[in-house]
């Protein structure tokens, strides 16, 4: 019988997939669009993860959540960082989630508050991604714009407290198969993370309206 983190991985493939290949992230990959639009994006990934992480401390003494908190993960202060550098010392002022950002940030925050297996599909989607498929969206924005490698404006994507990113994720998946969580709850908390998936591609088929491509 497959291990939980390996059945959740492959039933949110597709989500996935459609996430990552979504127009807007490919033509940000591929440095189409200017530096406003990656400034953009990370304006809603602040949202999010100010849900993320606004609870972590709450829910770090949770049976099923707590042994997913740790510290070496937490974004926000790195989020906050990049943030002052695209958009200067007041950036809090000109910060705007678009609709499909607050839906997304409203679902982790509501996770977060009455279902903590919901809560760890979040987590799941959005720490393991950025150690993974992240890394390639900092390679090619130090390329395309030119920030400093691992510096200001990428930030967000360096986890210096994360040695050894593979072993990280494989313990992280570890601790996802070992969660105190029934069958129907793991089945619950499969449907979670492909609705994770599905709120993140609303995010950047809105941003993707934002910044066409002229044709």
């Amino acid at each position: 019988m497959d291990s939980f983190s390996c059945l959740i991985r492959t039933a949110s493939h597709e989500q996935h997939t459609e996430a990552e290949t979504s127009t807007f992230m490919s033509d940000l990959l591929g440095g189409r669009l200017g530096v406003d639009a990656y400034a953009r994006y990370t304006e809603q990934l602040w949202f999010v993860y100010e849900a993320l992480e606004s609870a972590a401390e709450r829910l770090a003494g949770d049976p099923v959540a707590g042994p997913f908190i740790r510290p070496e993960l937490l974004r926000l202060a790195a989020l906050e960082q990049d943030l002052a550098h695209l958009r200067g010392a007041g950036w809090r002022a000109g910060l705007d989630a678009l609709p499909a950002t607050r839906a997304y940030a409203d679902r982790v925050r509501e996770c977060a508050e009455e279902w903590p297996g919901g809560y760890v599909a979040h987590h799941y989607t959005r720490y393991l991604g950025d150690l993974s498929g992240g890394q390639i969206i900092r390679d090619r924005a130090e390329r395309t714009w030119g920030f400093a490698r691992k510096g200001a404006g990428v930030r967000f994507y360096v986890f210096e407290e994360i040695s050894n990113p593979a072993a990280f994720k494989r313990e992280y998946r570890e601790l996802l198969d070992g969660i105190r969580a029934d069958d129907l709850e793991k089945q619950r908390v499969t449907a979670e993370c492909k609705r994770a998936f599905a709120l993140n591609t609303a995010v950047f088929r809105a941003l993707g309206e934002k910044f066409p491509l002229s044709a």
